[in-house]
């Protein structure tokens, strides 16, 4: 039978890599962990990576790719993998994948994101194809992951043209999406599913915390307006949550028919953990504004586990351990491929 000391976890040091390499550690594994020169303390002090590979910047990933080849080690994708490598480098990848890449073309692609997710049957924000069509409040969300940086609402044409003045000439400035500003709570959810089990789990919820949009209401109105200030929505943390319970089995639902969904357009479909991320307004419709097909730093406060998983396990299983439990159930079974993409 294969053993799992015949393999490593390596990821990069950023976003969910202390929950990754700690879970790995807690269910056996030797661990590998990438860092960018001068930031390697928080996984030296928390003591969850056995081995440190620095590089200047993780855009350099492919001049140490031969190293973790030769050690065996399986990579555990994030949202700072997926930033710094780029969607279209990540088929490059020879090293061992968790998770299957070729989704990740449809998660980084807005037009092919809707489209997946229509055929899942899940509720989403209209979407203005240009600003003269704006005929209610919309946010405008600046292509890429750079964790909400950017973003700003207008209500008309003429506001949004004021407001986008200064974004104009930057990079990226024409690769933006009007999608229409739905009123209520932010929920982002947590899901992983195994190709090993065929079974869908929902690890917890959170949302996000968010500067200046989460601090704007510490300030009167009549001081906005008098200063100026303009909302913004750049993710500085994460808070959990607890989903009143008549919702799960919606969210659930949600869930399995994304996961159904994704079989249909890539090999091997989508697998592990994946977030949906989107808002539930007074009726209690929860709209999808967005997909991330990997682990979300949402989980983050579960290190420990969430109530969700504690109902399920009843020990201490964040996101990051599920992965690394995945892969052991897969090199136990000597079915390693199913979880590899």
């Amino acid at each position: 039978m294969a053993n799992i000391k015949d393999y490593k976890i390596a990821t990069l040091g950023s976003h969910t890599a202390l929950q990754i390499l700690k879970g790995a550690k807690d269910e056996g594994f030797k661990t590998i962990c990438i860092c960018e020169k001068g930031k390697t303390k928080p996984y030296e002090s928390y003591n969850v990576a056995d081995e440190i590979i620095v590089v200047d910047k993780f855009k350099d990933y492919f001049e140490i790719e031969q190293q973790l080849i030769d050690q065996n080690a399986i990579i555990i994708p994030h949202g700072s993998f997926v930033a710094y490598i780029g969607a279209e480098k990540m088929m490059d990848v020879k090293a061992m994948h968790y998770g299957t890449k070729g989704i990740l073309e449809w998660e980084s692609d807005r037009t092919k994101e809707r489209k997946w997710l229509l055929d899942a049957d899940i509720k989403l924000p209209k979407i203005f194809e240009k600003p003269e069509d704006i005929d209610r409040p919309v946010i405008i969300k600046f292509h890429g992951a750079h964790g909400g940086k950017g973003y700003f609402i207008a209500n008309t044409p003429e506001e949004f043209y004021e407001r986008y003045k200064k974004y104009e000439g930057k990079e990226g400035h024409e690769d933006y999406v009007l999608q229409e500003y739905i009123v209520g709570v932010p929920v982002y959810s947590h899901y992983f599913y195994s190709p090993v089990t065929g079974e869908l789990e929902i690890m917890g919820f959170d949302k996000r915390y968010e500067s200046n949009a989460d601090s704007i209401g510490r300030v009167a109105a009549k001081d906005q307006v008098d200063v100026g200030i303009e909302t913004t929505y750049t993710i500085t943390g994460n808070v959990p949550i607890v989903l009143r319970e008549s919702l799960l089995p919606q969210i659930f639902e949600m869930g399995q028919n994304v996961v159904d969904a994704s079989k249909k357009i890539v090999d091997g479909g989508l697998f592990g953990p994946f977030c949906l991320e989107g808002i539930i307004d007074p009726e209690l419709n929860y709209f999808v504004f967005e997909i991330s097909a990997r682990i979300v730093a949402g989980t983050n406060p579960y290190v420990n586990g969430s109530p969700y998983t504690w109902l399920r396990y009843n020990e201490p299983m964040s996101t990051g351990r599920r992965v690394a439990r995945d892969i052991k159930e897969a090199i136990e079974k000597n079915e390693l491929e199913k979880v590899l993409g």
